[in-house]
This record gives C-alpha cells, structure tokens and sequence, in this order.
C-alpha cells in the first residue's frame, strides 16, 4: 500500500490533461448530457458570471482527477443536485401517499426509510418486532408491500434510493420483481440501495448474520446488478451513521473510506474488476453546521478516494475515479426545544453540502426531534433546497469557496489528519478487523462522549439547549402521528400473503435459497425467486441464518 506522503502528490498524466486543457480553454464547463441551464449567468447586479475561478493547479478542474473541484465538469450550472426527501413510515399505502406529495411539490427523486424490523429481516408480526412496525420507516414483508409503496409510480421513471443493508438484497429483489411486473427492464432502473454492512457494525446496529456471509450478500448484489441492473449504484458506503454516533468530520472521512476499500478489495477478490464495480460505488455523508469544515471534508474527499482507486487498485477507468456521494442534513444536531430553529440549522448544513459538490441532498424537517416529519415540514424541508438552487446564486459557479486559503488549508488537513486514520486501521487489519476489535466504536464513543460534555460544560454552544433558551419553550409542540390503526393494517396484509400464496413454490424456493448458501453460488438469483414467490423478509433471513448464524458482538467491540 502506497505511503500517506505518496498518495498526497497531486501529478499524473489524467491531472495534467485537465489542468492544460483548462489553462488551454479547450476543456468545455459544460457535458453533452447537460448543457448549461441558463445561456448566461449573472448576479442581480448584472455582472457576468464565469462557470469558474481560481484555477488552484493543486486541487485540478471540475471533471478532471483528482476531482477536488467536483466531478463533473460544469456541477450546478449543467444541472441542480438530485433533491431527494426520505420517507417511510406507518405502512406501504401511507408511505406511497407521502411519496406522490413530495413528487408533486417538484422532488426528483425517491429515498425510502424502512422500519426497524425490515432492517434486520424480521416479519411485522414476529415478537420481537411487536412495538416497532412504522415507526421509523415502511414495513416491508414481502413484495406485496414494495407493490403498495409504489403504487402508481412507473420505477423506470425515477430514481430511488433504498437505506437498506442487512436485507439490502431482498429489498434490491423486490424493487427489480415489481420493475418486472410493470414491464420495465431492470437494465432501465437508476437509485441506489446502501448495501453498506460494514457501518452497522461500527456505529449503527442493525446487522443480522456474521461479517464474513454479509460482505459475500454485499458482493453478490453487485455482481448481480452489474450484469442485470447496470444503472444501479449498488453500494452507498456511508458516513452518515458514523456522524450521527457522534464521529467527528476526520473520523467519518477516514473510516468511511477505510470501508470503500475494503468493499473494493472483497469485489476484486470476488473475481470482479475494478473497472466494474467502482463507478457504480456511491457515498452517503453527514453534513453538519460547521460550513467551512464541511466544505473542506467534501473536497478532500473526493480527492482521496480518487488516488486511492486508481494508485491503490489500479483503475483505469476515469468513472473509477470519480466520487459522487449523497449528503443529508445532521439529524443529530436538530434539538426538540425551539424547533422552529432547525429550519436555519438545517439550511446552513444544506449550503454546506451544495457548496462542497453534493450529487442529490435530503433536507431534514424542522420537527423530526419530536416525532416523524409532518407533511408541511417535509414540504418545508424539500423548499429549503429549492430555494438555495434557484434563488441563492450558489449553483452558478463551480466550487465557489475554491482557492480560500482558509477552505483550501482545511481541505489539506482534514486530508492529512484522515490519511493517518486510515492508515492506523490498514496497521489493525482493514476496517472488518478494525470493526471485530472494536477500534472505530470506541474511536467514535470517545468522540461522541468529548462532545457531549462540551455542551454540558456550556464550551460547545447549542441555541436553545445551553444558551439562549426560552422558559416558554416547555409548551408542548405539535407532533405528526400516523394514522391509527396502521399496524393492524399491515398485519393484515402479512397474513393475506400468506393465505393467498402458493406455499409449494414458496417451500421450494426457500429450499433452493438454503442451498445456495451452504455452497458458494451467487445468493441473488434463488433470492428473487423466493420473493417473487411472495416469500417474506422472515422466512428469507430466517433461511439464510440457518446457515449464516447470527452476529454476536464481541466484548472488545461492546
């Protein structure tokens, strides 16, 4: 593995391409997908507007390695950011009426929330599931349920995005089993499912079998979707999570990318070539309040996984190189007093993600401390984005912050600081083994535990929690309930599955599922054909762990 200080030089022949066809004004800010959205752009005041400034050598062009200034060569003034808002909740009909709200009010996109018992393949009416159905996110228990949640929406006309991991695989063959039912060619469908295991174990929890069986269901998908669904990112290796546990900027850039790499190795080992799997590796962020950091962490981003792909594994491929990740707003900074002021927390850390090169955003709702988000919330939170597209001027220039001393020295030290991180868990094995030991929880834990007593200790400010809070803010606020009722209703639907199935095919399908696993075969195929079976999420886990086991943390990893 290349030293931190080899991978710090900018060079190569693709970095210089770039930076003479730029300083050359051959290189065009604009691709043939996307033409600029405006014949010219200018402030209010009638100054003409250049697609970019600063050339900064060191931090290349918009389209051209390392990627600092985004990945593609005209950003926002080609086109706007995906704005996605994730929804699920309640049950598939009530999920399916919030999406056509939000595709109504001008969203571009899909991202869907998956309850608890979903996420680690458990049936709506198992016992350990009983108080959890809906709560934060759709139930799905068979491909019934996918069938409801997108009632009326043509899949091959959207993209969505499924925050799924654990039954990442049996959601991926319900999404491509309904595709099939409309007459839509998987071949046609464009999202992304997280398919990102790794992070359960670091920071969030919801895993269900061993390491070892989860990265074989994560590199099957992608084998999968490269021959089947070539449009689909088939894995969002993600920070998010990490962030919201309480990681800091350094910590979620270095083991999220730490993650990436050990993705890329289980996929090359696979017998997969790079040049196939990595452009279609997606990466999931946090973005917090502090701007200028976050931007900073966007850039050096972009920049590392770009050298780490093509010097670390070889890639060939320009696509390889390019990081393009989805941001969402830190739902670990929005406070249940005053909250009416995660409106301005929220837009200052969409500012940050859109200044910072984001490819699609979700915007958290103002109330979403106190419960699920309401709909004028969700309505709210989709306009914040909006607005800073449209109204704000940020998209018409290409990395505006570009070439401030202040944001470039953050992008070299957040780089540098992340660098030695991942080098630390590269010395401890690569992230599974760094995750079985237990290094990142406790990494993460030390931070989360630095922090909060930072704001007990009034250093760290939080408005309306430890500084300039309202005694009338004990009033109680209003918050979104979903319909009653909603969990009868998709134990209902469950046990009309059942009944109405041809359990012979499904017996036979799970059978064949069971197989495949105690040998070495690819898992997706007899894993579609059990959900078009209308087998359940249950019955398919339930399966697989019969020869899988389940996932016990260690003592070092508690």
């Amino acid at each position: 593995m290349p030293r931190t200080e080899d991978r710090l030089e900018a060079g190569g022949a693709a970095e210089e391409r770039g930076r003479e066809a730029w300083l050359a004004g051959t290189f065009q800010p604009t691709c043939a997908r996307h033409p600029e959205r405006r014949r010219a752009f200018a402030t209010p005041s009638g100054i003409p507007l250049e697609p970019l400034y600063g050339g900064a050598p060191d931090g290349g062009f918009p389209g051209c390695f390392p990627y600092t200034r985004g990945v593609q060569a005209s950003m926002y003034r080609g086109r706007l950011w995906t704005m996605r808002q994730y929804a699920g909740f309640a049950s598939a009909r009530e999920s399916n009426r919030r999406f056509k709200l939000l595709l109504a009010g001008g969203q571009t996109g899909l991202s869907v929330a998956f309850d608890l018992p979903t996420q680690i393949g458990l049936d709506s009416d198992d016992p350990l599931a009983v108080h959890e159905v809906g709560k934060v996110g759709v139930p799905v228990n068979s491909l019934a349920d996918v069938e409801r949640l997108f009632a009326d929406i043509a899949l091959g006309e959207v993209s969505t995005s499924m925050t799924i991991n654990a039954t990442a695989s049996f959601l991926m063959c319900a999404y491509v089993a309904l595709a099939r039912k409309q007459g839509t060619d998987p071949a046609q469908l464009s999202g992304t499912v997280q398919n990102d295991i790794l992070k359960e174990y670091a920071a969030r929890g919801n895993f269900r079998f061993p390491v070892g069986p989860s990265m074989r269901l994560v590199t099957d998908l992608v084998a999968f979707c490269q021959t089947h669904v070539p449009r689909w990112n088939t894995i969002s290796i993600s920070g998010y999570h990490m962030r919201e546990a309480g990681a800091t900027a350094v910590q979620e850039l270095a083991f999220t990318l730490s993650n990436g790499r050990a993705y890329l190795k289980a996929a090359t080992l696979a017998g997969l070539a790079v040049d196939d799997v990595a452009p279609r590796l997606s990466f999931f962020f946090n973005a917090h309040s502090h701007l200028f950091e976050e931007v900073a962490k966007f850039r050096a981003a972009r920049r590392m996984w770009a050298r780490i792909v093509r010097d670390e594994f070889g890639a060939k491929n320009e696509r390889s190189w390019m990081m393009r990740f989805h941001a969402q707003t830190a739902g670990s900074m929005l406070t249940s007093q005053q909250p009416d002021n995660n409106v301005v927390r929220v837009t200052l850390q969409a500012l940050a993600a859109i200044l910072g090169g984001a490819q699609s955003l979700h915007t958290n709702s103002r109330d979403e401390a106190l419960g699920l988000p309401s709909e004028d919330s969700a309505r709210l939170a989709l306009r914040t984005q909006q607005i800073i597209g449209l109204e704000s001027g940020v998209a018409d220039v290409i990395d505006p912050l570009g070439g401030s001393p202040y944001v470039e020295h953050l992008t070299d030290e957040i780089e540098r600081r992340a660098l030695v991180l991942m080098d630390e868990v590269a010395e401890r094995g690569g992230s599974a083994a760094a995750i079985e030991s237990g290094f990142m929880q406790r990494e993460i834990h030390r931070s989360a535990l630095a922090w909060q007593r930072a704001v007990e200790r009034g250093e760290q400010p939080v408005v309306g929690v430890n500084v300039h809070v309202d005694e009338e803010d004990e009033d109680e606020h209003e918050v979104f309930r979903p319909e009653a009722g909603a969990r009868d209703e998709v134990l209902a639907d469950l046990e009309r599955v059942r009944a109405e199935r041809d359990g012979a095919r499904v017996e036979a399908a799970l059978r064949a599922l069971g197989e495949c696993a105690a040998g070495s075969g690819n898992l997706v195929e007899p894993m579609l054909a059990a959900v078009s079976a209308y087998a359940t999420i249950g019955e398919v886990c339930a399966t697989l762990e019969q020869h899988f086991g389940r996932y016990r943390p260690s003592e070092a990893a508690g």
